[in-house]
């Protein structure tokens, strides 16, 4: 399964229950920056591995990605700030996972 989530612009507070639920819950999160990521998830006490996935990642990386997700994990998916799919990679990632 695969989990796309908000995450706070600005203030690490706006953010919903849901959201640090299923990040707290995935097998791992693919996070544009895992610096950035770190902050946010370190905040909530949120100890999960974390994916660079950004807009240089490789067609290579988005197979290992949906391989995983066939394989039944379940991942979140982060951008640095606000919603996954508004300005960063995440269109190449969903056009592949639609298709298998």
């Amino acid at each position: 399964m695969l989990s796309i989530v908000a995450t706070p612009i600005g203030n690490l507070e706006d953010i919903t229950y849901r959201a640090v639920r299923i990040l707290s819950e995935a097998d791992a999160i693919l996070c544009e920056d895992t610096r950035t990521s770190s902050n946010l998830l370190n905040h909530y006490s949120i100890r999960r591995p974390l994916v660079s996935f950004h807009a240089h990642s490789s067609p290579a990386k988005i197979e290992v990605i949906i391989s995983r997700l066939l394989a039944g994990e379940h991942l979140a998916i982060i951008s640095d700030a606000g919603t996954p799919g508004i300005s960063d990679p995440l269109y190449a990632l969903l056009g592949r996972a639609i298709e298998a």
